[in-house]
């Protein structure tokens, strides 16, 4: 998600400091953003100067040092202290009146917030994946969000040329939230063997989504996409209709992630997540 948001950015103009502890996973976000870039002139979408200038704008850095920014966006995984961890890292080589945003898809951001001493300066702003072409962001307030810092995101989103929706701080935001049915009542007519994943997909897919629930959530990720209905369903009370697949728990305990991995609901050629 990170690597999208950070195509998407510099597209747009904006410097991007692109930072991750992984050398491998940071060398295959370049590659990812390099082919991007160079689909994007096949297509004739761009020039290959704005190709170029594109590049020169993202800095590939493992140097926690280097990511000092007016603004920030967080995008590794949901896991409520790593993300808190890194916010205070963060906070001690940036300046008072730097931004923080997360990418979460269900934490709470309002209890990641509380749990710094300057709440006020973060909020959510959800991409969706593949962010640099899905349109959508979701902005979370909280409630020590001021008005002002709500709109310096919207503005920030309109800069991207995002169509971005308020909402409050709430299980699953509005897109998680409204989407769980689409992907757990997938699964359970596949545990009840009532169709295959293919012909669900090919169905829904007939039926006018761009994409069917499986392949969907092979590109998320079936960890990622475990997690958020694993944490919506706790959230909520541990509700019957949201409880989640056993399915997709089997998936992501072999490591069959979805199309990251080669594996998910269905196989791919490894290169392609790379």
């Amino acid at each position: 998600m990170g690597r999208g948001i950070a195509l998407t950015t510099a597209l747009c103009g904006i410097a991007v400091i692109l930072y991750d502890v992984d050398e491998k996973i940071l060398s295959q976000a370049k590659s990812f953003i390099e082919n991007e870039l160079a689909q994007g002139v096949e297509k004739k979408r761009f020039s290959p100067e704005k190709k170029e200038d594109t590049l020169r704008k993202i800095l590939f850095t493992t140097q926690v040092a280097d990511a000092q920014a007016s603004f920030i966006i967080e995008a590794i995984q949901e896991k409520m202290q790593t993300k808190r961890d890194l916010f205070l890292e963060l906070a001690q080589i940036n300046k008072p009146d730097t931004f923080f945003t997360t990418n979460t898809s269900s934490l709470s951001v309002t209890d990641l917030a509380a749990q710094t001493p300057f709440p006020e300066r973060i909020a959510g702003l959800h991409f969706f994946n593949p962010a640099n072409r899905m349109k959508l962001v979701e902005i979370i307030q909280t409630k020590f969000n001021t008005e002002a810092a709500i709109q310096r995101l919207r503005a920030f989103a309109s800069q991207l040329k995002k169509t971005s929706v308020v909402c409050r701080d709430a299980p699953g935001f509005i897109v998680n939230h409204v989407a769980r049915p689409y992907y757990l009542e997938a699964l359970r007519l596949v545990e009840l063997q009532i169709a295959p994943p293919e012909t669900i997909d090919r169905l829904m897919e007939s039926a006018g989504f761009k994409m069917g629930p499986f392949h969907l959530m092979d590109l998320i990720g079936n960890d990622i996409n475990y997690s958020v209905s694993k944490s919506l369903y706790d959230a909520l009370g541990t509700p019957a209709r949201l409880k989640p697949s056993i399915l997709q728990e089997d998936l992501v305990k072999k490591g069959w992630l979805g199309k990251k991995t080669g594996r998910g609901f269905f196989q791919y050629d490894k290169s392609e997540s790379e």
